[in-house]
């Protein structure tokens, strides 16, 4: 069975990484565009173009799910993604974790990028799931990029810009990118102890084995994991050595809930509703 996941970048691998773990047999594809990241300041044609070709490539070479780890692409273009291709395939999409967030009872930042910021979409998500708290927004320009490029010592500027934004009051950060869980070990770094980081890798990929349906198995089988770079077979590129869910996803090996959560005080997981 093969599952396959789309994105700019490397958002895809902590999704990709949770997959191997929970379901270790599942053959993953992952589809990234190189020649088009990336995607956040795109214009909304040119990111739906670029999904609905990875798509379609992925369902060419067999995959029997379509998962969008990635936030401005889930925000622009994951309703005509569905219409293309379910009920056929399943397409699960990616959306900040307000409302886990919110429902622990937390004063919540959300980290995202300049245009998930800005969007009308994230606004209406924290209407309708922040239970009436106060949400601060807070928009990390560069940061998604700088992951992107294993470029260390930009994303660390990155986030300390972030964090220098976020109101000590806030005890929970929501990361609303999917690059930012490969840097949050970081991000915990810059932030007040206690405070709790909200991805949705984990459910993410618990939903996509709902939708299958195939249950959480791991065992020590493992299926292969193939690259495609903007249409072209490839590899994963070296900045996704810079992450430690990278190199066991390019080694095709077993992934390990340490390298997904590698401090203790990030959030339990959450339902992902996508």
């Amino acid at each position: 069975m093969k599952v396959a996941l789309i994105d700019s970048g490397l958002g895809l691998l902590s999704t990709a990484g949770w997959l191997r773990h929970l379901a270790p047999r599942l053959d993953l594809l992952l589809l990234m565009d190189p020649e088009g990241a990336p995607w956040g300041p795109r214009t909304t044609s040119f990111i739906t173009d670029r999904l609905f070709g990875a798509a379609r490539a992925a369902v060419e070479r067999d995959a029997e799910a379509i998962v969008v780890p990635c936030n401005t692409a889930t925000v622009t273009a994951i309703d005509v993604l569905r219409e293309e291709f379910e009920p056929g395939v399943p397409v699960i999409g990616t959306v900040p974790a307000v409302k886990p967030a919110a429902a622990a009872g937390r004063s919540i930042a959300v980290w995202a990028t300049v245009r998930t910021t800005a969007s009308s979409y994230q606004a209406r998500l924290i209407a309708e799931f922040a239970n009436g708290k106060p949400v601060e927004q807070v928009a990390c320009p560069g940061l998604a990029e700088a992951i992107d490029h294993g470029d260390v010592a930009a994303a660390s500027e990155a986030i300390d810009d972030a964090a220098g934004r976020t109101p000590h009051h806030c005890d929970a950060v929501v990361l609303g990118c999917t690059h930012y869980p490969l840097v949050a070990p970081e991000i915990l770094q810059r932030l007040p102890a206690g405070t709790a980081l909200y991805d949705s890798a984990e459910a993410v990929a618990r939903q996509t084995l709902r939708r299958l349906p195939r249950p959480a198995v791991p065992d020590g089988t493992v299926g292969g994991v193939d690259v495609m770079l903007s249409g072209h077979s490839g590899v994963l590129p070296a900045s996704a050595h810079a992450y430690p869910v990278g190199r066991a996803l390019a080694a095709a090996g077993q992934v390990s809930r340490e390298t997904l959560l590698p401090e203790a005080s990030q959030a339990p997981p959450v339902e992902e509703r996508a």
